[in-house]
């Protein structure tokens, strides 16, 4: 039988390579529910294309377009709302949930599908930057697996297989180093979101783009990788790789290091992530090393100081990373409609978190409560700067 998938966030950068992914394999996969938060053209597209059980578009402003648009497919679903997204998650027939929804939104939704025993294949790191503790913990509970579809941490998963219970001395995170890599502090002063949005190596969207070129996406990173594996943050080791050809590393007791490479293509861990333990047959471009060099530096934390900040959210613990992560989205749509400057996000981030009241042993409605305070902090921190 055809495992059947929920994707939420089909529209997206992850969600369409997804859907790429099921229809090279459309004997083994289905796409049983789509979801969007507000591109309900291309979610009307889609559900024509791949005729899933079941749409859902989260902003409602566009639920009757949406359902005007569709209104000749009568066998598909159409639902609306933030609501509709925990429930869809858990529809029976759906075997395995793609998390691909971006920033905290993806938080509620997974925790429902965990609860109603959905393996997750998660492509939204915030889930685990805000609430990783209780994330495990449920998972663990319900006996669910988390399978990363990050292209590092899914390269760190790969790197694991077969090596049980042997002890990891340190994980060798990888980063392309962003559009800014080699600017001096001056000139950063200087950048625009246009310019931000250029990514040298990997096409995604606006708000993860913006996230690699500030490095918060690496401090994120590594917080989803303290939580998927069980290591410490002063055990995960930030290289900048140019190239994005090492997707990350591992590095064992005994000095051996394993890693996985290939080009730049997410469809590689969606489709891994799916599979897994099996590998399939994807079409596409292979690596050729006789002609690809590869080079590694370190992050200069002081010139990007969100990196910094992760490692210092993670060391506090509790609910400071969900601090982070509100004042980054914040700040980072912010950013993005020139309402604060590049080196203004990390600013007014760092005086969030100093900000908002600190909660050691937070759970779901302290996650929620957070975010909210977070938020409205930082968005006044961002209106002071601009007067």
């Amino acid at each position: 039988m055809k495992q059947q998938i929920c994707i939420l966030g089909s529209t997206g950068s992850i969600g369409t390579q997804a859907l790429d992914v099921i229809e090279q394999h459309s004997d083994l996969y289905e796409a049983y529910a789509l979801t969007a938060n507000n591109r309900w053209k291309e979610l009307a597209a889609q559900a024509r294309k791949y005729r899933p059980a079941a749409v859902v578009i989260a902003n409602e402003a566009h639920y009757a377009d949406l359902t005007k648009e569709l209104e000749d497919l009568s066998d598909i679903k159409v639902y609306a709302g933030a609501d509709a997204l925990k429930q869809i998650v858990e529809a029976e027939p759906i075997t395995m949930v793609l998390t691909a929804m971006v920033g905290f939104s993806g938080l509620e939704p997974t925790i429902h599908a965990i609860k109603a025993r959905k393996k997750i294949c998660l492509a939204n790191k915030e889930t685990l930057v805000v609430a990783g503790e209780l994330i495990c913990q449920l998972a663990m509970e319900y006996h669910v697996p988390i399978l990363p579809v990050d292209s590092e941490h899914s390269a760190i998963f790969q790197s694991l297989v077969g090596e049980d219970d042997n002890e990891i001395e340190k994980i060798l995170l990888t980063c392309s180093g962003g559009p800014f890599r080699l600017y001096d502090a001056e000139r950063l002063k200087t950048v625009t979101a246009a310019d931000a949005l250029k990514h040298p190596t990997w096409d995604m969207g606006a708000k993860i783009t913006i996230d690699s070129a500030s490095l918060m996406n690496k401090g994120f990173e590594v917080i989803e990788a303290k939580w998927l594996f069980g290591v410490p943050a002063e055990k995960i080791q930030v290289l900048i790789h140019p190239q994005s050809i090492v997707h990350s590393a591992v590095q064992f007791v005994d000095g051996g290091v394993k890693a996985q490479l290939g080009v730049p293509d997410m469809r590689l861990p969606i489709q891994y992530a799916f599979s897994f333990p099996k590998r399939l047959s994807l079409g596409g471009d292979r690596l050729d090393m006789f002609r690809q060099p590869l080079e590694f530096f370190e992050p200069d934390t002081n010139k990007f100081k969100c990196l910094a900040m992760a490692y210092s959210a993670i060391e506090k613990g509790g609910n400071m990373p969900c601090i982070l992560n509100a004042a980054n989205e914040i700040v980072n749509e912010g950013f993005r409609k020139g309402q604060c400057s590049f080196l203004e996000m990390g600013e007014i981030i760092d005086k969030t978190m100093q900000s908002v009241a600190f909660d050691g042993n937070p759970n779901l409605d302290v996650y929620l409560q957070t975010d909210a305070e977070a938020r409205r902090v930082a968005s006044e921190l961002m209106k002071k700067q601009l007067q």
